[in-house]
């Protein structure tokens, strides 16, 4: 778990924030759909809840911290719809 947090911290970091959202955002996918490949055997719920969470967390403050005017969600809406309206998938 400690890894793949580890290295979604460094997708996400400060120094990627030239990175276009829609290519970040597929690099995330593809990332978490090898770990929970890998990891999904057994009774994975507890983790992959986890890891969905922290890449929403991990991807709002990158949003917010991407520009001078961060990003906002449309009114109505919240930051899990906006996500998977990008195009973020669950593991």
């Amino acid at each position: 778990m400690q890894r793949e947090r580890d290295k979604l911290r460094e997708m996400t970091g400060p120094d990627k924030c030239f990175v276009p959202i829609p290519a970040l955002i597929a690099q995330i996918n593809v990332q978490t759909r090898g770990w929970s490949a890998y990891f999904g055997k057994g009774y994975p719920r507890n983790a992959f809840r986890q890891i969905n969470r922290y890449v929403q967390e991990r991807l709002e403050r990158h949003l917010k911290r991407r520009s001078q005017r961060p990003f906002r969600v449309r009114d109505g809406s919240s930051w899990y719809a906006q996500l998977h309206r990008l195009g973020l998938v669950s593991v």
